[in-house]
């Protein structure tokens, strides 16, 4: 809590309960339910639950209830007599049960994920409606946040960011697409020819998506990265470049799934492809694929990979890659698969190994041929290792647990390397206008998360949210709360948790969490102990969350194998020659960690005016982000 916040005296207690009162209190099965008051008992009320239940309560545990509000709820809940949780879920459920997803509170916006298609929502002719409308004017919507937006950089020249936030499943992406296709529609041209910028720009998502999303417990489209697509404007308010910036791609799906999820769709897409494009590349059935098949799940009912993999060689087609690129970028992700085939047993000699059988020799020569690379030398570079010493570089073998692992290193480095090609292929044909200064930025960032095991990306995506929570409390509580006091206006503090402590703990110096993840991977004298306690536990601003550090310092180095390096970077494709540079090149490729780089890029100034929130309502639990301003 800010130093300067003093705990506000709770609602019930402020207000005189009697009987007939009509109050909320909590419910182990419904989280809240609503009553009336039939006695009081001193500091205890004895209340008639809706659902029939008989309880008793002391007031300090109720919530007095707005019993005024709309059959159809109040659309900004700032208007609502009492702004507290159950009064705000209760609204939020109203609006929800009528299919009305959007809710503001001042100028911040709640989505509720639908889990259904409202094609009402986007269409053409609901874009045209909030074209120009005041802000409030109309009913809620992510269009009028939008406009919003970019009337405050037509008008005012303030270049804004719109950041959506919430729960993985939440309805972010779908959200985000929302917010493009409206800015979209605002700044677009005419077509005279050609590809558009804005074409580019909003066909840029479908081939991000299939790189980069997969299909996870909660979400079968989840963005499996996070991403920041700052669009720029001409004088006259037309899109004029576009550039896009990711983070933190979670590299261990390609190599490890767990049911029901689902690799990334690529995968699945170009096992799906046409038949001649699968001989080509060699593939089968995805349930063949050791990467795809340690999930049960292999298809979606609700999606034809088939179609997803044409759909998405005519997106790439729309943002200017060629086929000569396509074919390339298939024929990695091709090798990636066949490589995750290749096993391998114990060798003659101690700590040796070998290629299993006929079957995975079958896939190496699979993978070299797609990589245009040696197969021999990728053999060796699976099963051997070089080693610099005092007396020269040495060869030596490795047993197959270690070949597996620096099989699994290479997949994860190759698919890395062609997703970052990838997005600096989308922006360099959609172009970056460096001449304006008017920009409108969206972010799309993966939501809080919490599972059944939770590793180093889970981590880190929930430091991101403790981020930009930090940035809410900034700028809706304390600094709304410092206005408030210089303008002398009479009113209650509002009572919220300050998470400063929990970045503190996670990325302060020297102590933090990825701080010593940095000095343990720096130190050639650690080494983890065979047996060792590997959880802990962190109280993030949305619940506790376990953490598994066991495989945290692999996943957090970021280097090439020289054997690795070396091996791609003399392929005959240039393609693959170009994804992995000579270590001279590379040199300077960063000596920090995944975590350290990430926290740095997340550093970067977002400007900003509003609020989205996203809800998935299954979970009833909202998360809330800013758009802040600098």
């Amino acid at each position: 809590m800010s130093p300067n916040t003093r705990t506000p005296a709770h609602p019930a207690a402020t207000l005189k309960i009697v009987v007939g009162s009509h109050i909320w209190l909590e419910d182990k099965d419904l989280v809240w339910i609503d009553g009336e008051v039939f006695r009081t008992e001193g500091q205890n009320v004895h209340v008639h639950t809706t659902n029939g239940k008989t309880v008793t309560v002391s007031i300090s545990d109720i919530h007095p209830k707005d019993t005024e509000v709309p059959s159809d709820g109040i659309d900004d809940m700032t208007r609502l007599s009492y702004l507290h949780e159950p009064g705000v879920l209760n609204n939020l459920a109203v609006r929800y049960a009528k299919n009305i997803i959007y809710t503001y509170t001042g100028n911040i916006l709640i989505a509720i994920n639908p889990f259904q298609s409202l094609p009402h929502l986007s269409e053409p002719r609901t874009m045209e409606k909030y074209k120009g409308a005041n802000f409030g004017e109309l009913d809620p919507h992510v269009f009028a946040i939008a406009d919003v937006s970019y009337r405050q950089m037509m008008n005012e020249g303030k270049s804004n960011s719109i950041l959506v936030s919430g729960e993985s499943g939440a309805g972010k992406t779908e959200t985000t697409k929302m917010l493009m296709r409206y800015l979209a529609f605002l700044g677009g041209r005419s077509k005279t020819g050609g590809r558009t910028v804005e074409q580019q720009v909003l066909e840029s998502n479908p081939v991000l998506e299939a790189f980069g999303n997969a299909k996870t417990v909660r979400n079968n489209n989840s963005s499996r990265f996070g991403k920041f697509v700052e669009i720029q404007f001409d004088k006259s308010g037309k899109i004029s470049g576009a550039a896009i910036r990711t983070y933190l791609l979670e590299r261990s799906r390609v190599c490890q799934i767990n049911s029901p999820e689902r690799n990334y769709h690529c995968f699945y897409f170009l096992c799906a492809a046409p038949l001649e494009d699968i001989k080509s590349y060699k593939l089968g059935d995805p349930s063949s694929f050791h990467y795809l098949n340690q999930s049960t799940c292999i298809k979606l009912d609700e999606i034809s990979d088939a179609k997803e993999y044409l759909a998405t060689r005519s997106a790439m087609n729309t943002v200017g890659i060629t086929e000569q690129e396509q074919e390339a970028i298939f024929r990695v992700v091709a090798a990636v698969l066949h490589l995750g085939n290749i096993s391998f047993v114990k060798g003659r000699e101690a700590d040796s190994s070998v290629i299993k059988d006929e079957k995975a020799r079958f896939h190496l020569n699979a993978t070299a041929e797609l990589l245009m690379c040696d197969c021999g030398n990728l053999e060796n570079a699976l099963i051997k290792r070089k080693i610099n010493t005092p007396e020269g570089v040495i060869t030596t073998t490795v047993d197959p647990n270690s070949a597996t692992v620096s099989r699994d290193g290479l997949a994860k480095q190759i698919y890395s390397q062609l997703f970052d090609w990838l997005v600096n292929r989308l922006n360099a044909s959609i172009g970056h206008d460096t001449s304006s200064d008017r920009l409108i930025g969206v972010l799309d960032i993966y939501g809080f998360e919490s599972f059944k095991t939770n590793s180093f990306e889970q981590l880190c995506i929930n430091f991101t949210n403790e981020k930009l929570q930090q940035h809410f409390n900034q700028n809706v509580f304390k600094m709304e709360q410092e206005e408030y006091n210089r303008e002398q206006i009479d009113w209650s503090y509002i009572e919220f948790v300050d998470n400063q402590d929990v970045l503190d703990l996670i990325e302060k110096k020297p102590g933090g969490i990825i701080a010593l993840l940095d000095e343990a991977w720096n130190n050639k004298r650690f080494c983890k102990p065979k047996l060792s306690r590997t959880a802990f536990t962190i109280q993030h601003y949305a619940g506790e969350v376990t953490y598994q550090s066991d495989q945290f310092l692999d996943k957090n180095r970021d280097y090439v194998v020289v054997e690795h390096q070396e091996l791609l970077n003399a392929s005959k494709c240039s393609f693959v020659s170009g994804l992995f540079p000579s270590v001279l090149e590379n040199t300077k490729a960063s000596k920090s960690s995944i975590a350290t780089r990430f926290k740095v890029s997340f550093s970067y100034p977002i400007i900003t005016p509003a609020i989205l929130y996203q809800v998935d309502w299954r979970k009833k639990i909202l998360t809330k982000v800013p758009f802040f301003s600098t």
